[in-house]
């Protein structure tokens, strides 16, 4: 792939499936993989109703693993442990 399309995203990879939300001490983390050169990039959003309003919060690791599964997991387990450490102070 050319400079140009990996500066400008012409070109880029197919996205990475959805998986189900869940629930954690009353956030919602949706693990979101990106697809990124064979591989998939820890990522997760991490909602919250707070004071009425909603929340969200994009975790994005450099982290990246070779299989989605797996991908998935460590998106959820790193979404909970930035949950446990800031709570609300989060968004």
């Amino acid at each position: 792939m050319s400079l140009f399309k990996r500066l400008f995203g012409g070109g880029g990879e197919a996205p990475s499936p959805k998986a189900e939300s869940q629930e954690y001490a009353g956030f919602t983390i949706t693990p979101t993989p990106i697809a990124e050169g064979g591989q998939f990039r820890v990522s997760a959003r991490i909602e919250a109703l707070i004071d009425g309003e909603e929340k969200r919060h994009e975790l994005i690791r450099a982290d990246v693993i070779r299989d989605l599964d797996e991908a998935t997991d460590m998106s959820v387990r790193k979404a909970k442990q930035l949950i446990d450490q800031m709570g609300n102070a989060l968004f």
